[in-house]
């Protein structure tokens, strides 16, 4: 579907309709003017290029596809709209979905289950989300955020943690803070003295990328304060600093 925003290129959004979307991120509406602006433009430029469905019936309309896009286009504000190159489609349930999982264990016995989840981004395809889980208003989780999050980590063809780095970031150093403090977020777990941090981090190292991608954004003083070496990594990645942002206001 082609942006109904746009008449012509660029053509501003709908005050109303910005402010709410920025509105939905605390950090998103602390931005200077200029870099809302920066972000505006982004956020045009997602809506030409990416393509959105409703699942199940559901209805996705104007609201709902600037709310994600400027959500999904502040991880990219000043990184570039070619880290979400490769794929076009957001598919929007109008609640949590099932999904079929199947895993293979080391007696070669291969066990099948199905989840039921709020966001879900494929390698080199869709990106796909709860609208339910969109909505809700959270310090501490943002489905969308969460979800481009993996787009980036697996724009190298590998979901792993570690997207591809700018020439500034030592992949060894990356991969050595990210692992030390992957480790030490599941030594807490076995000792039940666990991090005030999402367990679902500890699921897998794309999971602990994601999760905290979203907290840089949300709860950027958690970050710091557990990780400071992971947060100076991803203000170097994102070349945004949230800490410096709410602690300037």
């Amino acid at each position: 579907m082609r942006n109904r925003f746009l008449t012509q290129t660029h053509t501003p959004l709908p005050d109303t309709l910005w402010l709410s979307a920025l509105q939905r991120i605390p950090y998103a509406s602390r931005l200077s003017v200029s870099d809302q602006a920066r972000l505006q433009t982004l956020v045009l430029d997602f809506l030409e290029t990416k393509h959105f469905e409703g699942a199940q019936g559901f209805v996705v309309n104007d609201s709902i596809r600037l709310e994600i896009a400027t959500q999904a286009c502040l991880l990219i504000l000043n990184i570039g709209m070619d880290f979400y190159r490769g794929w076009q489609s957001i598919i929007v349930y109008p609640g949590d979905f099932i999904v079929g999982k199947s895993v293979v264990d080391s007696d070669g016995v291969v066990h099948e289950w199905v989840d039921e989840i709020s966001g879900e981004s494929w390698e080199q395809g869709p990106v796909i989300l709860s609208w339910d889980a969109c909505t809700v208003t959270a310090p501490d989780h943002n489905v969308v955020l969460h979800e481009f999050a993996h787009k980036l980590d697996m724009l190298d063809g590998t979901a792993n943690g570690c997207p591809p780095l700018p020439p500034d970031i030592q992949p060894n150093s990356w991969a050595e803070d990210f692992s030390a403090s992957y480790t030490l977020l599941i030594d807490s777990l076995e000792k039940e003295a666990q991090l005030p941090l999402d367990a679902y981090a500890a699921e897998s190292p794309a999971e602990f990328f994601a999760v905290l991608c979203e907290q840089f954004f949300l709860q950027p003083d958690l970050v710091y304060n557990l990780f400071p070496r992971i947060y100076r990594h991803l203000m170097t990645f994102f070349r945004q600093d949230p800490l410096a942002l709410v602690y300037s206001r």
